[in-house]
């Protein structure tokens, strides 16, 4: 019993001493250029139950832009890295609807991490993650007003998993599908963290659907942070 409790603390040293070791990286994604203008969505203004849920007209959002550039929704992954998805144990991602959208449009999780869906809306919409990758299952499930949470995950990777809404055609949202835990989605602010990286040299990725792909080499050594902006333009 004592050998046991024994190898279990030694177990647990060595799992702190790994985090302790481990890296962060983080940047900041910046547009160059002035992206195109957004399109009115006439298709919610023409709908009036999904109309009523917005004080004024709804517009796509492709290009969310700050005002020094900083762009937002762009997915940034290691590449090549030999770490294993942790995804079956991992907390779900959560993937509401508001106001006849997807929230959010663009999303990263991993191998087999569930997929939580919500209806936060007083409307029916169905759920249709429409993948291309073989192994990750299509699927299309209707969802009533506040109904139950619908649960969908995927095992294999894929670039920007198209989610649609056929109540609603103009409803979509967009997931990345990553076989590592090692990645991170842009905030409004252009800003990502990449935490517990072990050390080494890794390639990183920057993607965003509308403005392309950025990759970089970047070094990350034991318990320091390491720094990978990027700059994406307009096409």
């Amino acid at each position: 019993m004592k050998k046991a409790f024994a190898l279990i603390i030694v177990a647990g040293l060595g799992s702190s001493l790994q985090l302790a070791y481990a890296g962060e990286i983080s940047g900041k994604i910046t547009l160059k250029g002035t992206p195109p203008k957004e399109a009115v969505n006439n298709q919610i203004t023409g709908d009036a139950n999904c109309a009523k849920m917005h004080a004024g007209p709804v517009t796509t959002h492709h290009f969310v832009v700050g005002p020094a550039g900083e762009l937002a929704n762009v997915v940034v992954s290691l590449q090549g890295v030999s770490a294993k998805s942790s995804g079956a144990s991992a907390a779900p991602a959560l993937l509401d609807q508001k106001g006849c959208e997807y929230v959010p449009t663009i999303m990263a999780v991993q191998t087999d991490q569930k997929i939580v869906v919500k209806n936060s809306d007083p409307v029916m919409h169905n759920v249709h993650p429409t993948p291309i990758v073989a192994g990750n299952k299509e699927d299309n499930k209707a969802q009533m007003p506040n109904g139950p949470d619908l649960t969908f995950a995927f095992s294999k990777p894929e670039n920007f998993l198209k989610v649609a809404c056929n109540v609603h055609p103009w409803m979509f949202a967009w997931i990345t599908v990553v076989d590592h835990p090692y990645f991170a989605v842009s905030g409004k602010d252009g800003a990502f963290t990449i935490a517990n990286v072990p050390p080494g040299k890794y390639k990183i990725q920057a993607v965003h659907r509308k403005a392309g792909t950025a990759t970089q080499e970047i070094e990350v050594k034991e318990g320091a942070p390491a720094n990978a902006d990027f700059t994406l333009e307009v096409k």
